[in-house]
């Protein structure tokens, strides 16, 4: 693993990927700080224009010792063409850019080979004559006993043929008495194009994961059963990784361990950016996946991945990640919210569209607080059962819900802060209007949320009145305010 720095991971490592029902196969996975890159092995063309896409046209020549020096596996038997397993370590050089571990041996001298079963295959090979024209294909995706070792040196020794049969399981070599001081050569000649063609076996990009506000998981999706050294990873849009098998626990815990500290950081980064919109008390302190176990009864131990938040003293529980600045790219939004909590999002087309919109929504605040003037929620202080009248003209009032007396009265200017635990109890801290002494007065509600929307709607209105733009508005602004305003101020009021 490359470590470029103790706050962001890099690694690059082999591992296997399962993709559906196919058989698992090898792949390169490369780590950044933002993104996890799944690639799989291909054979491209480097240079010049090749004859087809995806098949290679090669003629080599039968050595006096040593022979083709290569070996193959598979076979119809298995549903797949024979494939070459294996090049002899000391001709990989001469047969760089022609032949690879990996290829499908489709047509052997102008022979359809594709459906051969692996002992047809070594016998046409066999008895091909001192040259031989192979077309191939890269099989990028074989069954599990054509893997590749997982290290980059391909290449193997040769295989005993001393049994004089061939196994679609094992490498049939087709090298025999391989000399290396032998100086017979390859040939091209038989290439459908211009001899400038070269081919390289590269890495090349299968599936780019996203990781801010991915997840992964080491379990069976929907239960609590744990893959053995495997895991995948899901980018917030649904784009899955497939199951990705690594060789032992340890590199399992290792690539897991590098995917999280990356989530993390761009997490953590995010959040910075998300805080910057809100007060200290409102802030957000973490948010990520989990995964939340149902309360099926038909159904036991069964988990469904969930977003959660934390922020002040509340946890919020999402199916996906609320986006941090827009829910979308459009530029003029803005969102209503509801007595009851519900967020209500719009769009409109203009800049100007949303400055009418924010101007309609204060007149309609304005208009209803005026309206109603006045009002008096239920509450608690010290297990006694109290009323708070909210007053557009004289501020707060507390009074004993019995005997109608007041306990306390403030004007919204000596509101000089408030909290609340996000359930049921509001702390006011007025300010003493003779000892300039701050008063904390603490209420509990049985419907926090309305109360402090009507708050809020209350001191909007203040603030309209004392406001030279708005004031000077309602000269040209009918009084009866729009459909979708009186909507707000019932919401907020």
């Amino acid at each position: 693993m490359d470590f470029r720095a103790a706050c962001e991971e890099t690694k690059t490592g082999i591992c296997l990927l399962q993709d559906g029902n196919q058989e698992p196969f090898k792949v390169r996975l490369h780590l950044a700080k933002d993104i996890l890159m799944i690639q799989e092995q291909d054979v491209i063309c480097v240079s010049g224009e090749p004859f087809y896409s995806g098949e290679r046209t090669v003629t080599i020549r039968r050595q006096t010792v040593g022979g083709f020096g290569l070996s193959i596996k598979g076979g119809a038997e298995h549903n797949i063409p024979v494939v070459i397993s294996k090049i002899s370590k000391e001709q990989r050089a001469e047969l760089s850019g022609l032949l690879f571990i990996g290829d499908a041996i489709l047509q052997i001298n102008g022979i359809n080979v594709r459906k051969c079963k692996h002992e047809e295959v070594v016998q046409v090979l066999r008895n091909a004559g001192e040259e031989v024209t192979l077309t191939v294909s890269f099989l990028k995706r074989a069954p599990a006993f054509l893997k590749l070792p997982l290290n980059e040196d391909c290449a193997c020794a040769p295989s005993d043929q001393s049994s004089g049969t061939s196994s679609p399981l094992c490498d049939s070599g087709l090298h025999l008495n391989y000399h290396p001081n032998n100086t017979d050569t390859l040939s091209c000649s038989s290439w459908p194009t211009s001899p400038g063609l070269r081919w390289e076996k590269r890495w090349c990009d299968l599936r780019l994961i996203p990781l801010l506000h991915s997840r992964f998981s080491q379990y069976v999706p929907g239960t609590d059963v744990s893959r053995q050294n495997a895991f995948q990873v899901i980018a917030v849009d649904g784009v899955c990784s497939g199951i990705i098998q690594c060789l032992s626990a340890e590199d399992c815990i290792d690539w897991l361990q590098a995917i999280a500290t990356n989530i993390s950081n761009l997490t953590k980064h995010n959040i910075k950016k998300i805080n910057r919109n809100f007060p200290v008390n409102q802030q957000i302190v973490y948010m990520g996946w989990c995964e939340a176990r149902e309360q099926d009864p038909l159904q036991d131990r069964a988990y469904s991945p969930t977003f959660l938040a934390l922020r002040g003293s509340c946890l919020y529980k999402f199916l996906a990640p609320p986006d941090s600045d827009l829910l979308d790219r459009r530029k003029h939004c803005f969102t209503v919210q509801s007595e009851s909590g519900e967020d209500l999002y719009f769009s409109v087309e203009l800049d100007s569209d949303l400055a009418q919109w924010e101007r309609a929504f204060q007149t309609a605040t304005f208009l209803e607080v005026e309206r109603i003037q006045c009002k008096t929620y239920a509450c608690v202080l010290e297990s006694h059962l109290m009323g708070l009248t909210i007053d557009f003209s004289t501020g707060f009032i507390c009074f004993d819900a019995a005997t109608k007396a007041v306990l306390w009265r403030f004007k919204f200017s000596q509101l000089k802060g408030s909290s609340d635990d996000g359930k049921s109890k509001i702390k006011f801290l007025f300010q003493n209007p003779d000892t300039k002494q701050i008063e904390a007065k603490e209420l509990e509600f049985s419907n926090l949320f309305a109360v402090l929307h009507c708050i809020h709607s209350f001191f909007a209105a203040k603030v309209a009145c004392l406001d030279p733009l708005f004031l000077g508005n309602q000269a040209t602004t009918s009084a009866a305010p729009s459909s979708a305003a009186t909507s707000k101020a019932k919401y907020t009021t």
